[in-house]
C-alpha cells in the first residue's frame, strides 16, 4: 500500500468507483479537497452520491459548500458516506440511516490476520456511535429550510478461471444472461424495493459492463444464480460492492467462495469494502479489519407518523 491509510486507500476507491460510473454514463460530478459528489440520474431510484474522502478540517464550512451543490443540482434524493462522523445534515431533512464498518484487507494478507489499530477501536475513525446514530433535529429542507422547495483506471485485465467447490460455482459474469442473473441478484438479494419491478440495465447499465478495472462475480448454487458481487480495481486497491445472497442460499458458503474468487484474481491489491452487520463476520475471517465506522446520511428522512 502507499501512504494512505486503509481508510483514505477505502474512501479513495469508492469515489473512483462513482467517477468512472459517471463517465461513462454521462453524470454530472465533483471532486473537492475532502470530497466526491456524483449527480446519479439515470433512473428514477437513482440518489446523487456523495463520498467524504478525508476528514474535514472545518466540517461546518464543508456542510455549507455541500448545501450550495445540492441546491445547485436541485437533489431530491441523497446518499452521503462520512466515514469520520464528523457531519450533522439531521437539521435539513436527513436522516442518518446506516452505521457500517469500513474495512480494509491488506495485500496479500492471511486470512483472519489481525491489522490495524487497538482492538475496538479503528485506527483512523471515531469509536462506535450509538446504534440509532446522532439526535435527529426536525426535519427540515436541504437547502432552504423547507422540504418542498426541493424537486427531484487501470489496465483491462483477462478473465479470471472459474472458482469451483462441490456445492458453489463462482465466474465471471461475461456474457448477456450471466449479467442479467448478476443484476437481478443483487436486487433480489438486498433487496432493493425502489429497483422494483426489476427491468434489465436499471441497476448496472450495459455501459457499465466495458469499464476497465470493473469486473462482475456470478456464483451458482446447485447450478442456480445464488450471489453476486462487483470488483472495482483502481490501481492500488480492489473494492468490493454489492456483495448480495439470495435467501434460500445464505449459510452455505456462497459469500465466500464469492469473496475468495475476487481476491485471488487482484492477489497484489489491497481490498476494500464498507460491512454490513450480517456480512462483517466473514469478512473479519478473511482478514478484513475495520478502519472506522461510517455514517449513512439520507435525503430525504424516512416521514414517521403515529
Amino acid at each position: 500500500m502507499d501512504g494512505r491509510s486503509g481508510l483514505e486507500l477505502a474512501n479513495d476507491n469508492a469515489a473512483t468507483h462513482w467517477l468512472a460510473m459517471a463517465g461513462v454514463l454521462g453524470w454530472e460530478s465533483r471532486t473537492a479537497d475532502g470530497y466526491t459528489a456524483v449527480r446519479c440520474e439515470g433512473d428514477p431510484g437513482d440518489s446523487h452520491r456523495v463520498v467524504i474522502t478525508r476528514r474535514p478540517a472545518d466540517a461546518a464550512a464543508l456542510t455549507r459548500e455541500l448545501l450550495s451543490l445540492f441546491r445547485d443540482w436541485e437533489t431530491g434524493s441523497l446518499s452521503l458516506e462520512d466515514p469520520y462522523g464528523v457531519l450533522d445534515l439531521s437539521g435539513h431533512g436527513c436522516e442518518s440511516a446506516l452505521a457500517m464498518p469500513v474495512m480494509v484487507r491488506p495485500p496479500d494478507g492471511p486470512v483472519g490476520g489481525p491489522v490495524g489499530g487497538p482492538a475496538g477501536r479503528p485506527p483512523d475513525g471515531p469509536p462506535r456511535a450509538p446504534a440509532d446514530g446522532p439526535s435527529r433535529g426536525p426535519a427540515r429542507g436541504l437547502v432552504d429550510g423547507s422540504a418542498e422547495n426541493l424537486v427531484g483506471g487501470p489496465s483491462a485485465a483477462p478473465p479470471v478461471a472459474p472458482v469451483r467447490s462441490p456445492a458453489v460455482s463462482v465466474e465471471q459474469a461475461l456474457v448477456e444472461e450471466d449479467l442479467a442473473l448478476l443484476e437481478r441478484v443483487v436486487v433480489q438479494g438486498f433487496p432493493m424495493p425502489g429497483r422494483m419491478p426489476l427491468r434489465r440495465g436499471r441497476l448496472f447499465p450495459a455501459a457499465l459492463d466495458a469499464l476497465d478495472g470493473r469486473r462482475a462475480w456470478l456464483a451458482r448454487r446447485g447450478g442456480e444464480a445464488a450471489g453476486a458481487c462487483v470488483s472495482w480495481d483502481d490501481g492500488t486497491a480492489v473494492g468490493l460492492y454489492w456483495v448480495a445472497v439470495l435467501e434460500p442460499h445464505r449459510s452455505h458458503g456462497v459469500a465466500r467462495a464469492l469473496l475468495e474468487a475476487a481476491l485471488r484474481a487482484h492477489p497484489q491489491r489491497a481490498a476494500t469494502l464498507t460491512a454490513t452487520l450480517l456480512g462483517e463476520p466473514l469478512y473479519r475471517k478473511l482478514g478484513f479489519v475495520e478502519q472506522a465506522v461510517s455514517t449513512w446520511w439520507r435525503y430525504p428522512a424516512t416521514v414517521t407518523r403515529s
